[in-house]
């Protein structure tokens, strides 16, 4: 099947399962083995999901935790394959989905900025050229030099997601709950994926706040359980989760951050 030009993602049929194993040991399991105990299990992350989205539409991707929510995520980005269906993307992909992902903890948050710029497809002339953006944005200040391994988690987000809003990518990927850091930090980054979505890329936004959702997407598209729940008119999604409006620049509670950014699937 062909999509017309203005066509920026598709996801077709798509299902991923992973396998969950009870017993790290060889000593656990001949233990379990002996009791007649299950080694392991599997369970599907994502179940038949489908839809398409046209260039410069901006999706809030939302759901409780566990719904698969990150792991279509990583599909979209290819940092993932399905075990059945398709992912197609239009056009070069950056964001963030995981906390220091492309990071090498030993080297200086100046050399990662070059290896992770790379990683997205920046070249050197390209990263060389908005160094001195990427470094304002981050706020790592005197840690700029130092191996990232030392970096805190908030740190680690910060550096990388300075990194992904400066490529001049086709499609954005975000998750807010990696837009960490004091609230004003948090601010400045919903406030640059705004800027995205008035440019015209396709913005794919993972989010548990209404308010945000409501100010930044024109679309929304439930998970529940692996299945799309959902697909439609932000104002319907967010009465089809019951989801009460919180602030608008940032999500509903820190807990509600805190429980995602424990979230991977």
């Amino acid at each position: 099947m062909t999509y017309p030009d203005s066509t920026s993602i598709v996801v077709d049929s798509v299902t991923k399962e992973f396998t969950l194993r009870y017993h790290r040991t060889l000593k656990q399991m001949s233990v379990a083995l002996v009791k007649g105990r299950d080694l392991s299990d599997s369970f599907l992350a994502l179940q038949d999901v489908s839809f398409t989205v046209d260039q410069g539409e901006s999706i809030g991707l939302m759901g409780l935790n566990g719904s698969g929510k990150s792991t279509l995520l990583k599909l979209v980005q290819g940092v993932m394959r399905p075990d059945s269906g398709r992912v197609l993307t239009r056009g070069r992909i950056a964001g963030l989905i995981a906390t220091g992902a492309g990071f090498h903890p030993q080297l200086t948050g100046r050399d990662n900025i070059y290896l992770n710029a790379a990683v997205l497809g920046m070249t050197e002339q390209e990263t060389r050229r908005k160094f001195d953006e990427i470094v304002e944005f981050a706020e790592v200040g005197r840690f700029l030099e130092t191996p990232v391994g030392n970096y805190s988690s908030g740190m680690f987000a910060r550096l990388g997601f300075a990194v992904a809003i400066h490529v001049d990518s086709d499609i954005f990927l975000a998750d807010e709950a990696l837009a960490v850091g004091d609230r004003p930090f948090r601010k400045k980054c919903i406030e640059r994926m705004q800027e995205v979505r008035e440019s015209g890329r396709t913005l794919f936004y993972v989010s548990h706040s209404a308010g945000s959702v409501r100010k930044m997407c024109d679309r929304v598209i439930v998970l529940e359980k692996g299945k799309v729940g959902f697909d439609g008119e932000v104002n319907a999604g967010i009465r089809y989760l019951k989801y009460d409006e919180g602030p608008e620049d940032e999500p509903d509670s820190q807990d509600e951050v805190d429980d995602e950014i424990g979230n991977d699937i």
